[in-house]
């Protein structure tokens, strides 16, 4: 595992210790010092406790690569103080809260969390922001360092041609996926009775017959806050549906709910929780309306009648996906699927949502699908589709033809960790670094021994 990862995991796992010289007035070990920077033996010894609870395997002595990597940082993040890094606090937030809404899914509630971590959520929300206001520090300093690293075609055809072929990473099965989709009509009958739901939660909540939160859990469809009351975390305008932050910003009454709000989800209900800058905090009932079969089958007839006119030649898939198609993402890119983790139009069969993959898992290139049925990833309704196979590119070493920008990046992030490396060791050198005795006896990335 590179000392990369250790850093982040280190980061966003656990709350470091605070030292018994504080709380028990025990003397506690100093295992280094960096400058006048003390790592204490309990500190590394609770990071190690946290890699193990995460299954996280070290390459080396845990003893060895913990208290050196905490070393490094401490010398990115004096040079941050040297250099007035600015940390945007409001991205912070947006990851700290992130994280505290990953520990609660994982650890089942808050009262868990707080119970792992033997502190109230406050606390470890504030440790979590200075966390990560470091290693945003930390990653200021590198990109700095780094930035005007850009390989050109001929630096990273000469550097691939230095590699054995056996060191290139190994590409997995990828493929290259045109879609059309319809979304069938939904009766307005439907919508209505939606809304007549939600109005009447509503009702309950004015009235004080019911709490927000339980009729949440009850029956929003929105799998992801449901369990959690509807509470979405603290987010920004920007992350939300333009429709429901519009709504979310704003309501100013805790006890008061919402309209009716329609998004590409659906039709929602919302009641504020905390504002806070320029981020909020809410909770959401979400209901979506349900599509009839009957309307299920005219919008699959549709698209039956259009697949055999593509197969037979009249029109060609990207112009009737631009025409035709209700997907935005790739409606104007001739139907092309967009990798959003990627940015690219080339997916593992493992990204792609399960009905495309199961429907181009045999067809060969440029066949066209049978219309079916799949729910959209984003907004969990039900549409209808058709898919193309454009390109299937088989597992393999990564090449120049069909990888150029992975052969780049892997260049590109040779010459930054040279960099890096470098710089390290001219901070080593005019850093004071004292390890105890009982750590000494290690492997280590750099020559610390010799620098004492």
């Amino acid at each position: 595992m590179t000392n990369v990862k250790i850093r982040i995991l280190l980061a966003v796992v656990g709350l470091m210790s605070i030292t018994a010289v504080a709380q028990n007035n025990v003397a506690e070990e100093v295992a280094w010092v960096v400058g006048d920077q003390p790592i204490f033996k309990s500190e590394i010894e609770e990071q190690y406790l946290n890699l193990q609870y995460e299954r996280t395997n070290i390459d080396g002595n845990p003893y060895c690569v913990i208290p050196e990597q905490m070393a490094i940082d401490k010398l990115f993040l004096h040079q941050a103080k040297i250099d007035t890094v600015e940390v945007q606090d409001a991205q912070i937030m947006r990851e700290v809260d992130s994280r505290v809404n990953y520990l609660i899914a994982n650890l089942g509630s808050k009262e868990k969390v707080e119970e792992y971590y033997h502190r109230p959520l406050p606390v470890i929300k504030e440790w979590l922001l200075e966390t990560f206001r470091d290693q945003y520090s930390i990653q200021e300093v590198q990109r700095n360092l780094t930035k005007k690293v850009k390989a050109t075609p001929a630096e990273v055809r000469r550097y691939y041609n230095t590699l054995s072929k056996d060191s290139l990473p190994y590409i997995p099965l990828k493929v290259e996926v045109q879609i059309i989709t319809i979304n069938p009509t939904i009766p307005q009958q439907e919508i209505d009775e939606v809304k007549a739901r939600l109005r009447d939660y509503a009702q309950r909540v004015t009235n004080g017959e019911s709490e927000f939160s339980t009729l949440a859990i009850l029956y929003s469809e929105d799998s992801g806050t449901a369990v959690y009351g509807g509470e979405t975390g603290f987010q920004s305008r920007s992350v939300l549906l333009p429709e429901y932050a519009n709504a979310a910003f704003n309501l100013s009454d805790t006890k008061k709910v919402s309209n009716i709000v329609e998004t590409d989800d659906g039709f929602h209900i919302i009641q504020l929780i905390e504002k806070r800058g320029d981020r909020i905090n809410t909770r959401h009932i979400l209901l979506r309306p349900k599509v009839s079969d009957k309307d299920l089958t005219a919008a699959i007839n549709r698209l039956d009648s259009l697949r055999t006119d593509i197969v037979a030649g009249k029109y060609k898939f990207d112009e009737t996906a631009q025409l035709i198609s209700q997907d935005k993402d790739s409606r104007n890119n001739g139907g092309m699927m967009l990798n959003e983790e990627s940015r690219s139009n080339r997916f593992e069969m493992s990204q792609l949502p399960a009905e495309v993959a199961k429907k181009i898992d045999k067809m060969q290139e440029g066949d066209v699908s049978e219309p079916f049925v799949m729910t959209n990833p984003k907004t969990g309704r039900e549409q209808v589709a058709i898919v193309s196979l454009h390109k299937r590119i088989p597992g393999h070493r990564a090449d120049l033809a069909d990888d150029y920008q992975v052969v780049k990046d892997i260049y590109e992030n040779h010459m930054k960790a040279e960099i890096i490396d470098k710089w390290v060791l001219d901070k080593q050198r005019s850093t004071h670094v004292y390890i105890g005795e009982n750590w000494r006896n290690c492997e280590f990335k750099y020559d610390w021994l010799n620098q004492q």
